[in-house]
């Protein structure tokens, strides 16, 4: 029989990301932050090459980004909208885990699969902070994809990109609930 564990399950069940707009300070500390980390770094992971790994941003660090991100959306020729948008996310954020996808080679494991796990250390990050009791949101934009931005922001190779900014903080306003998929269209059970 299994051992069920009721409580992490309705956590399942009943989670939802804030909106990083509605996140504010105060944030983790460092040391309220390394069990969430550990916790995103126990996901499963053929091979064990551990193909990510994390950078903390605070402080002027945000700043520092926000006016990177106009920079490069202006160099790029974005309108000021989307230069906005891509920007935002560092002006309103006081804390932020850059999780970075850094493929190992590896003869066994697949890329894909390396990818998967990456994706999977994001959401177990997510998690992990709203479990610790964090507001917090998953989110990339224009500036996670843009090579220019990524080596200048946070020092990225040409092999290394960007799988996610987690920005975690105190929640000033709860989110309705939104809708959710519908289990029985994207469903199907095989039994031969």
């Amino acid at each position: 029989m299994p051992d069920p564990n009721p409580a992490a399950m309705e956590f399942f069940l009943n989670r939802r990301s804030r909106p990083a707009k509605t996140l504010q300070a105060p944030v983790p500390s460092r040391d309220a932050l390394e069990p969430i980390l550990t916790a995103a770094s126990r996901t499963p992971d053929h091979g064990k090459l551990e193909p990510w790994r994390f950078i903390v941003i605070q402080g002027a660090a945000m700043d520092r980004l926000a006016a990177l991100a106009r920079t490069r959306g202006a160099a790029l020729g974005y309108d000021a909208e989307k230069i906005e948008k891509g920007a935002a996310q560092f002006v309103t954020g006081e804390l932020a885990v850059v999780v970075v996808e850094s493929q190992k080679p590896s003869e066994k494991v697949p890329a894909i699969e390396q990818t998967y796990a990456v994706g999977g250390v994001c959401l177990a990050l997510l998690n992990a902070a709203l479990a610790s009791g964090w507001g917090a949101n998953w989110l990339s934009g224009w500036p996670s994809h843009d090579p220019a931005f990524v080596e200048e922001g946070f020092g990225l190779n040409a092999l290394e990109r960007i799988a996610g900014i987690i920005h975690i903080g105190t929640e000033k306003a709860a989110p309705p609930e939104r809708p959710r998929p519908d289990l029985e269209t994207i469903t199907s059970w095989v039994s031969k």
